[in-house]
C-alpha cells in the first residue's frame, strides 16, 4: 500500500519502520517542523513536508499519529480534497468519529505498547486494535495491521477508552512509581539498578498469575506498623507522596479483601 504518515514522534517512527519492513510504499512524512519530518523521512526513504496542503492525494492510506490535542485539527485540514484514501488515527483515547463528515473511509489502528525512537521493538507481537467505518476501511486497516503484527483485534471506541486507561495504569503510572523509587534511592546514594531484578520478577509473575494474585508486601495484609513508618519516611521526602503512599496501600488492601471479577485461573496469591 502507498502510505502517508502524519507525525514523526515515537509511535510514528516505530510504526513507519514496521510498515516499511512489511513492504509498504512509505510515500511521505508530515510533521509540524521540517527537521522532524526530514529525520523520519530519511529513515523511511520518502518525501518530507511540514505543509498539510502539500500532502499527496493518491495514497491508499493516510495515518495520523500526532498528539491527541492536535488530532481533530490535523484531520480537518489534511482530509480536505483527499477522500479517496482510507484515513486512520493511532490514538488510544480518541474516538473513530474524529473523521466523521470529513471522508467516507476511516478507522483506527492502535498498537498498544510504549514506544521510543531509539528503541527497536518486535512489532509482530504487539497487540493492535482496529476499528473501521465501512467495508473499505475494514479491508485496508485489517490488511495493514496484519502485515506488521500477528495480534489484531477489533475494538470499539467505547471499549478502547477502557483499554487505554488500563494501559495508563499498567505502564505510565507503574513507570512513575519506578521514578519515585529512583528518587528515594538517590537520597541515600543507592543506584537504581538494584531494583531491576525485583522489577523483572514482578513482571514475570503476571505472566502466570493474575496481578492480584501476584501482589505482595505490607499493604496486602495491612501491616500498620510498617505502613505508618514508611508513610512518615515518605513525608520527610515529599508530603504529597506520603498521601499517595497511604492511598495506594489502602487500595491494595481493599483489593486483597475482594474477589476478582473474573474467576482466578492460576494458583493462590503469593505471600
Amino acid at each position: 500500500m502507498k502510505i502517508v504518515m502524519m507525525g514523526a514522534g515515537n509511535l510514528a517512527t516505530s510504526l513507519g519502520k514496521a510498515l516499511l519492513r512489511a513492504g509498504h510504499d512509505m510515500a511521505q512524512v508530515y510533521s509540524r517542523t521540517m527537521a522532524s519530518a526530514s529525520a523520519l523521512a530519511a529513515v523511511l526513504h520518502c518525501q518530507a513536508t511540514c505543509d498539510l496542503g502539500a500532502l499527496t492525494g493518491d495514497a491508499d492510506v493516510y495515518i495520523i499519529a500526532v498528539k491527541d490535542s492536535a488530532l481533530r485539527q490535523v484531520a480537518a485540514q489534511a482530509c480536505a480534497g483527499r477522500a479517496a484514501g482510507v484515513w486512520l488515527h493511532t490514538a488510544g483515547s480518541m474516538p473513530i468519529d474524529v473523521f466523521k463528515g470529513l471522508v467516507p473511509h476511516y478507522g483506527v489502528l492502535y498498537p498498544m505498547l510504549t514506544f521510543s525512537k531509539a528503541r527497536e521493538v518486535d512489532f509482530s507481537v504487539i497487540p493492535t486494535f482496529v476499528e473501521y467505518s465501512d467495508a473499505t476501511a475494514q479491508s485496508a486497516v485489517e490488511a495493514l495491521a496484519g502485515s506488521v503484527t500477528q495480534r489484531v483485534y477489533p475494538l470499539t471506541s467505547a471499549d478502547r477508552r477502557y483499554l487505554h486507561l488500563a494501559a495508563v495504569w499498567a505502564c505510565n503510572f507503574a513507570n512513575h512509581c519506578y521514578d519515585v523509587a529512583a528518587q528515594l534511592l538517590a537520597t541515600r546514594g543507592i543506584p537504581f539498578d538494584v531494583m531491576l531484578p525485583l522489577i523483572d520478577e514482578t513482571a514475570r509473575k503476571v505472566h502466570r498469575l493474575t496481578p492480584r494474585q501476584a501482589q505482595t508486601g505490607p499493604a496486602v495484609r495491612y501491616d500498620e506498623n510498617v505502613i505508618a513508618a514508611q508513610a512518615r519516611l515518605m513525608a520527610s521526602v515529599d508530603p504529597q507522596l506520603e498521601d499517595l503512599y497511604r492511598r495506594l496501600s489502602t487500595s491494595i488492601h481493599r483489593a486483597a479483601q475482594s474477589p476478582e471479577k473474573n474467576d482466578p485461573k492460576h494458583s493462590q496469591q503469593e505471600e
